[in-house]
């Protein structure tokens, strides 16, 4: 137990100077120290209680992933009977009341279209995602299963997520915090953000984007009145703050490109005109089809759209073979280096409403952190004074590796780049008095065998022996207890979790494997006939 040979030593040495370096940086940052560029890494990340920044709370509606999903079939159900061999021809296909209807023209072909859109039907999950039922012999009738779109929605939400993250990232934002509450809400909170009106502009918008073909038969006093004129067109209207702003446009429902197929998106300028218009490319896919696009409709008008609002709607004066386009609509600078960073990181799924918002501000956050340091330093003192009196060297040994302690848990944050909370915080003040209660089980327990009559040295090895059994099992349930508030727990929770499962890990290495080298250092050296325990 008390035997430390050289290598042994060093390593021991190594870990704790390596890993207490880590925290210099971080120590150094919140006490406004600016170090060169190399030597700021790693650094703990501050939380929104802390840093200052956003919580915003979004919500999606449920009933809009059940509109998209009836919309995708449609398209599909369309796709997969005009595939067919023969053609299977159907009437006008309808959505209402929750269903999606249409009528074979010719029910011999009931076998074939059923063929047909059966894969549509079952999905690529193990959910059953809809119900389909014919009536009055060539009536197909197909309904959402309740399992088919509870799924749904809970991977539109989890792709909303993604999404939101993507945008942050591209903000330049730390280490921001995005979580599911409930079935449909997310929670967001960015810490550090110097502009939370950005972050408000860039979650609200969905960036949906189409271009669809605007329908030529349209009339015109029926899309000034914001009526569809013909069947299979649907009135969009423009961009209420842009230049034809309550005006609309009658567009084909079917048949466009969506954005999905985008690679890239950037702010730029347009050439001729010097303003602000943002570039995209397509992806392979999408370019061929945006170049078979504009081939077929040369010299027809095609309505940008996003979010269902009209943005433009030039016209194809030739075919555009690039696989690139440009979008112009009265943008700033700002406006369209934001809808580059919504359309680089995708389209939300589901429209995301602000339902909660709060901002918190940086001198709060630095007032806790004031507040947390006195804490930690007043307990510091109390527990130094005591253990020094109390157990004289053995206290000192002790107050050292308390020290390492707290700078082997800050390294180790930094490291795996954690983020310190309020109440993380609070757990560093718990943890340095949980952190001599090893050494005071250890050191009662060698004065336990001194008056049993032990040797120095075989009082000091089985006090170390002994009480590590007890300081093992303590440990081993506080872990658990740790585990389980950083899996069930959320946001301060998590935090606090974070703290104390680390701070055990550093408490059992300082308190009883680093003392032990040094008691058995000075053992060695000294071979003292008493010991001031």
């Amino acid at each position: 137990m008390l035997d430390f040979p050289l290598w042994k030593r060093i390593s021991l040495w190594a870990i704790t100077l390596l890993v207490a370096a880590a925290s210099l940086p971080s120590i150094a940052s919140l006490s406004g120290v600016n170090l060169p560029s190399w030597a700021q890494d790693p650094q703990i990340n501050l939380g929104l209680d802390l840093a200052g920044g956003s919580h915003i709370l979004l919500e999606a509606d449920p009933s809009q992933v059940e509109r998209q999903r009836f919309e995708a079939m449609e398209e599909s159900v369309r796709g997969a009977l005009d595939a067919a061999e023969p053609r299977i021809r159907v009437g006008e296909i309808s959505t209402a009341d929750s269903r999606l209807t249409f009528m074979l023209e010719d029910a011999s072909q009931v076998d074939a279209a059923r063929e047909a859109i059966l894969p549509l039907i079952n999905g690529t999950g193990l959910v059953r995602e809809w119900d389909l039922q014919v009536v009055d012999g060539s009536r197909f009738v197909l309904t959402q299963t309740e399992q088919g779109l509870n799924q749904a929605v809970e991977d539109a939400m989890d792709s909303a997520a993604d999404v939101i993250r993507r945008r942050i990232d591209d903000l330049g934002t730390r280490e921001p915090t995005i979580i599911r509450q409930g079935a449909n809400r997310i929670v967001v909170q960015v810490p550090g953000l110097d502009d939370p009106q950005a972050l408000k502009n860039l979650l609200g918008q969905t960036a949906r984007l189409e271009f669809k073909l605007v329908d030529p038969n349209a009339l015109p006093a029926d899309v000034a009145q914001g009526r569809a004129t013909n069947t299979g067109t649907e009135i969009v209207p423009y961009d209420p703050e842009g230049d034809m702003a309550g005006q609309y446009e009658a567009v084909f429902r079917l048949g466009g490109i969506r954005g999905d197929s985008l690679t890239g998106a950037q702010q730029s300028y347009d050439q001729r005109t010097n303003e602000p218009v943002v570039s995209i490319q397509f992806d392979a896919q999408g370019g061929a089809r945006f170049a078979q696009l504009s081939t077929d409709n040369v010299g027809q008008r095609f309505a940008i759209i996003l979010d269902d609002q009209v943005i433009s709607a030039p016209r194809f004066n030739e075919p555009i073979l690039s696989g690139s386009a440009q979008i112009s609509g009265g943008f700033t600078v700002e406006s369209a280096n934001e809808l580059a960073i919504a359309l680089r990181s995708g389209a939300l799924p589901v429209d995301l409403t602000i339902v909660e918002e709060r901002t918190v501000g940086p001198d709060l956050g630095a007032d806790s952190i004031v507040a947390g340091a006195i804490a930690m330093g007043i307990g510091s003192l109390l527990v130094v004074a005591l253990m020094i009196m109390t157990y004289g060297r053995f206290g000192i040994y002790a107050t050292v590796a308390l020290v390492f302690n707290v700078l082997m848990i800050l390294g180790v944050m930094a490291a795996m780049n954690t983020t310190l909370t309020l109440p993380g915080i609070a757990g560093f003040v718990l943890t340095i008095g949980a952190a001599v209660d090893a050494n005071v089980l250890i050191y009662e327990r060698i004065r336990e065998e001194r008056r049993r009559g032990r040797k120095v040295v075989s009082a000091v090895e089985t006090g170390y022996k002994e009480a590590s059994r007890a300081i093992y099992d303590a440990n081993a349930t506080n872990f658990i207890a740790g585990v389980l508030l950083f899996l069930f727990g959320s946001g301060p929770v998590r935090g606090f979790a974070v703290v104390l499962i680390i701070g055990l890990f550093t408490s059992v290495f300082t308190g009883v494997t680093l003392t032990r080298m040094w008691v058995a250092g000075w053992l060695k050296a000294k071979r003292p006939t008493e010991l001031n325990v």
